[in-house]
């Protein structure tokens, strides 16, 4: 089974960036979609980006315009780059292989809070 290990979270002030790493112990990026969820205290963990083995993204509404998502697959890493990040994006993220169906377990995430 491949693993995946999601790193680069942290604290920030509101309009500043993080960039996310999502690691997989195997190659299985390159020819599957891959996605980043997350989840805020209390709620439920939705969909925020998907990037599709040609390449292709789409994005949440909520994060369009702020996020970036892209790959590398001779590094079998998939990167979440936010932008002008602001309080609501606060939670924790986390990344998977397919759709709509995941492929994976779920890895530990990594924590992102936005907070003056």
């Amino acid at each position: 089974q491949v693993h995946l290990v999601e790193s680069g979270g942290g604290l920030v002030q509101p309009g500043g960036s993080l960039k996310l790493s999502c690691a997989a112990s195997g190659s299985i990026f390159s020819s599957n979609p891959v996605v980043w969820y997350r989840q805020a205290p209390g709620k439920q963990r939705v969909l925020v980006a998907v990037i599709n083995s040609r390449g292709s993204t789409n994005y949440a509404d909520s994060v369009k315009g702020r996020f970036s998502i892209s790959r590398d697959n001779a590094k079998n890493t998939v990167y979440l780059q936010m932008n002008s990040l602001k309080p609501e994006d606060t939670a924790v993220y986390y990344c998977n292989v397919g759709l709509p169906k995941l492929l994976l377990d779920w890895g530990q995430g990594t924590q992102v809070t936005v907070s003056s």
